[in-house]
């Protein structure tokens, strides 16, 4: 029996723990089940996860694969918590990674590379030498000489357009009815017929009785052709005497003046051969100043130059100098066509465009 204390009860002596059965799992030892934390509220618990256990009789499960060496014959050996256990990868600190340098907080002033990459330098361009000898200008390469200035006389556009004024516009019709003519303007025609009409109302009113309204008509007239006449001419006086030609006009007088350089500088030729020989007169493969209009010495020039006259050809031009060689030089163009026995055609302009310096 236990003792007891004064009420009967059991007593405060140590108490005796009955045995435990292994096979009651109920017990005082058996092991006390795992608490779970509280979900969160507005939380919904998550389910628990327990990791997978192997089958009986099987080897641990490899979480990285199989291993070689001497890790994989300790693997085998039965170290499952080896096997279990995982590495985290190393990662560098923020000390020892490369910074750009255009990006870093406190990195020192960005240093861009060297262009172009150091090599040998490069040689300077130089252009290819030109051929020695002067410069050769084909017949009929040479520039057209220039058009002749727009020609405006100034006195006689003066006087022109003071003659309504003048003469009280009695001249208006005709000073009117000229630029017409020469403008081709219809507009100008009929201008000049009103103030016709004008000066025949005046002519009109001085013959008639004296009535009124033919004396108003007459002023009207006289004033008209007088005053209007005049302003009229002020204004269209520098499109009348200023020239209006098209292209094909400037085309015949660029052509026509090289003419009169032609003619002036075969007289030059015939009064002193030396001084055109000097001047280059018919030579256009040499550098010269002179402009001749577009001549050529057939005594002097090259085969090539003589090649360019219209109806010439190199077959033509070369019996032209094998010529001049044997006989001494020519003297005309007719000269040339009966050495050469050329075709009467060519003579003319042979004649138009050669010169024959002794």
């Amino acid at each position: 029996m236990h003792p007891t204390n004064g009420h009967g009860g059991t007593g405060s002596g140590p108490r005796e723990t009955p045995p435990h059965d292994s096979g009651d799992p109920n017990g005082p030892t058996a092991p006390r089940p795992r608490q779970t934390g509280r979900p969160l509220p507005g939380r919904a618990p998550e389910p628990r996860r327990d990791p997978p256990r192997d089958a009986p009789g099987e080897s641990p499960r490899l979480k990285h694969g199989p291993r070689s060496g001497a890790e994989g014959a300790r693997t085998s050996s039965g170290d499952p918590d080896r096997t279990q256990r995982r590495t985290p990868p190393r990662r560098p600190s923020p000390e020892s990674r490369p910074r750009p340098p255009y990006a870093s907080p406190g990195a020192g002033p960005y240093v861009p590379p060297s262009y172009p990459p150091p090599g040998p330098p490069l040689a300077p361009y130089t252009a290819p030498p030109s051929p020695a000898g002067p410069y050769h200008v084909p017949h009929g390469a040479q520039p057209p000489f220039p058009p002749p200035p727009p020609k405006s006389d100034t006195a006689a556009s003066i006087v022109w357009a003071l003659a309504p004024i003048l003469t009280c516009g009695a001249a208006t019709p005709f000073t009117i009815g000229w630029a017409a003519a020469k403008l081709r303007s219809t507009m100008l025609g009929i201008s000049a017929a009103l103030y016709g009409l004008g000066m025949v109302a005046f002519v009109a009113a001085v013959a008639s009785d004296g009535s009124n309204s033919m004396e108003l008509l007459g002023m009207l007239g006289s004033g008209a052709s007088w005053i209007g006449g005049f302003v009229h001419s002020l204004i269209i006086r520098k499109r009348v005497f200023t020239s209006s030609e098209t292209p094909n006009d400037y085309a015949i007088a660029a052509a026509q003046q090289r003419r009169q350089l032609r003619q002036q500088a075969r007289e030059l030729a015939e009064n002193d051969p030396a001084l055109a020989r000097e001047l280059r007169i018919g030579r256009p493969d040499l550098p010269r100043t002179y402009d001749d209009g577009g001549l050529v010495d057939v005594n002097h020039a090259p085969a090539e130059v003589i090649a360019g006259l219209p109806g010439m050809n190199a077959q033509l031009a070369r019996r032209v100098v094998e010529a001049r060689v044997e006989v001494g030089g020519f003297v005309s163009a007719e000269d040339v066509s009966i050495a050469l026995d050329l075709p009467p055609r060519l003579t003319a302009d042979l004649v138009e465009l050669t010169i024959y310096l002794p």
